[in-house]
């Protein structure tokens, strides 16, 4: 009796927790592709696994949570850490190599040299948490030194930070394709995210009401920039009133590549964005649309 193909076990993935860890083993990985997360890998991460592994030989995910990017009264402390999930989530995707790198190592001091992300950064999520970009930036500029990737992926879903790392990239000539993934949504059209843990029952269907109004605002894209935001709009206002509420923090319509609102007679690539509070968490979610 012929007995049923399996499938063979995936290899761990090498982790690296220091720099001179992670150059030792980047002496011999090829071309790479680097997947930066903070952890709390969910399925939105696994799609960037899945295309990293499309274009590279090796790939690299970093896990680390970013203290430079968290504001004095945001979670920090509080976001979820989960790396033994982690690296068996990795495991069965295939990675390479994983570096995790404690606090100490990636800031072992005071950190004095920051990025700037420009004008970019300080509209909707720079506006909102102060910050928060150059957080980022630095962060990244700091993964990019360290692993040397020929590609990095990102997801759209962070579609301003997106954008701004492309920025950083082309404005400070680094020889790395910047590449993004599309958003990956849950069955019931919630945008993945590591924060949906925080949200209960109750909160999760009232959050709902982000990716309505962005599919509303979507559909009325024939009508103009005033259409689909009023569109979107009356999707969230209504959604103002449900119990427990959603509190907005912005809905906007922005060009994709300069992240500045667009004018009524605009025409190319833009972004309808949109930020809001259900409880005690915050969410983003966007869609992309072409005028």
């Amino acid at each position: 009796m012929t007995k049923p193909a399996t499938t063979p076990p995936r290899t761990a993935p090498a982790v690296a927790r220091t720099p001179e860890e992670l150059d030792r083993l980047r002496a011999n990985l090829g071309r790479v592709a680097l997947v930066p997360t903070m952890g709390a890998l969910h399925s939105g991460h696994r799609s960037l696994i899945a295309a990293a592994r499309d274009h590279a030989d090796t790939v690299v995910v970093s896990i680390f949570v970013n203290p430079l990017q968290f504001g004095p009264n945001e979670d920090y402390d509080r976001y979820p850490r989960t790396l033994d999930d982690d690296l068996a989530i990795c495991a069965e995707d295939g990675v390479d190599v994983v570096f995790a790198p404690p606090v100490e190592v990636m800031y072992p001091g005071e950190q004095m040299v920051t990025v700037s992300p420009g004008r970019m950064g300080r509209v909707l999520e720079g506006e909102f948490r102060p910050g928060f970009f150059e957080g980022v930036l630095t962060v990244v500029n700091k993964l990019f030194n360290l692993v040397r990737p020929d590609v990095a992926i990102f997801g759209q879903k962070d579609a301003q930070q997106l954008s701004v790392v492309r920025r950083m990239v082309r404005d400070l000539c680094m020889p790395i394709t910047v590449m993004g993934a599309p958003t990956v949504r849950d069955a019931d059209g919630l945008a993945t995210s590591s924060r949906n843990v925080y949200l209960s029952p109750e909160e999760r269907t009232t959050a709902l009401a982000l990716s309505r109004a962005l599919l509303s605002g979507a559909d009325a894209s024939v009508t103009g920039p005033v259409g689909i935001l009023s569109a979107a709009r009356a999707v969230l206002d209504e959604a103002a009133l449900a119990t427990p509420p959603v509190a907005v923090d912005y809905l906007a319509l922005v060009d994709a590549h300069t992240f500045g609102e667009v004018p009524n007679d605009f025409r190319g690539e833009a972004v309808l964005a949109v930020a809001a509070w259900v409880g005690k968490t915050r969410l983003i979610d966007n869609v992309p649309l072409t005028l």
